[in-house]
């Protein structure tokens, strides 16, 4: 057995505590790095996701308040007016009739509001559809029409009314020879309410299956991307507060809103061509307008479609 000194016994622990509290403070020191480290990253983490919060929220309100944009060159007052031959009056005659106005020469001046998931509005449009047509088409009226989607909510979330009015509104851009002839095929083609509606494909079908359609692919394009849907959102807001050209109506009544010279016409239950008949010959005998139309104003059946 080895005796070493007690003071070399004494440096050696001395020696080993030093060690040991030297081990002891890195590791602290390395600790204290990796908790800064950590806490670093956290705040660094928190930081991206809080912008990124911001800015979704900050696109969120930009887009919500962003301007709807211009409607179709032919809707500048928000309906489409249709003349003579079912093609649309020149942007040179007057597209905003006043209340009780008639369109020159005695013309009987018809305005319609309609929703395209309106079941009234179907109904109106399978007793009078094909009489204004005829009506419009001999020069014995003009027809303005208004696309609103006041029923958006009625589709399980699909806003149906408001797809089916931006495809009105398209056409209406593209090609608004057929915009007479497409608004009765939207409305032979009405889903049910409460039901999901058409999807975009099966819209744009029911559009482009129309005859003579010109610019089906710019029509496409335009219904699939909603180009009017903002336009048709902030006219429908217009029209439901009160703004109602060629009216004298303070409050929107709903839909279908009809028009004759500017007099209301209330359907009837149940809705029928006779009954709309005469009041077009009473709003006309009231201007001394002559609603003649030729060929013959009798509707012929229509099949419907679902």
């Amino acid at each position: 057995m080895t005796n070493r000194p007690e003071g070399d016994a004494r440096a050696a622990r001395n020696e080993r505590r030093e060690a040991a509290r030297r081990r002891a403070q890195r590791a602290r020191t390395q600790q204290k790095r990796r908790q800064r480290g950590v806490r670093l990253g956290l705040q660094i983490g928190l930081g991206v996701v809080l912008l990124a919060a911001a800015t979704i929220v900050t696109l969120v309100l930009v887009d919500s308040v962003k301007p709807a944009g211009p409607g179709p060159t032919s809707m500048s007052q928000g309906g489409i007016t249709i003349g003579q031959d079912l093609e649309p009056v020149t942007a040179g005659a007057s597209a905003t009739p006043t209340a009780g106005a008639t369109d020159g020469a005695g013309t009987v001046r018809i305005s319609l509001y309609v929703d395209y998931l309106c079941p009234g509005c179907r109904a109106f449009e399978e007793a009078n559809g094909e009489y204004i047509q005829d009506l419009v088409d001999s020069g014995a009226a003009t027809v303005d029409i208004h696309p609103i989607a006041i029923l958006s909510n009625r589709s399980q979330g699909t806003k149906y009314a408001l797809r089916a009015a931006n495809a009105a509104a398209c056409v209406a851009e593209h090609s608004p020879n057929q915009f007479y002839a497409v608004n009765r095929a939207l409305f032979a083609a009405q889903p049910e309410e409460g039901t999901p509606g058409l999807t975009d494909a099966e819209l744009t079908d029911v559009v482009t299956g129309v005859d003579g359609l010109q610019d089906r692919s710019a029509i496409r394009e335009c219904i699939a991307d909603q180009d009017y849907a903002k336009w048709v959102d902030e006219q429908t807001t217009a029209v439901t507060e009160g703004d109602i050209p060629g009216s004298s109506l303070d409050e929107f009544p709903g839909t279908p809103l009809v028009l004759v010279n500017g007099q209301r016409y209330e359907l009837t239950e149940p809705v029928t061509n006779d009954d709309f008949r005469t009041f077009v010959v009473s709003a006309a005998g009231a201007t001394e307008a002559t609603p003649t139309p030729t060929p013959s104003a009798t509707p012929s059946p229509r099949p419907t479609k679902r």
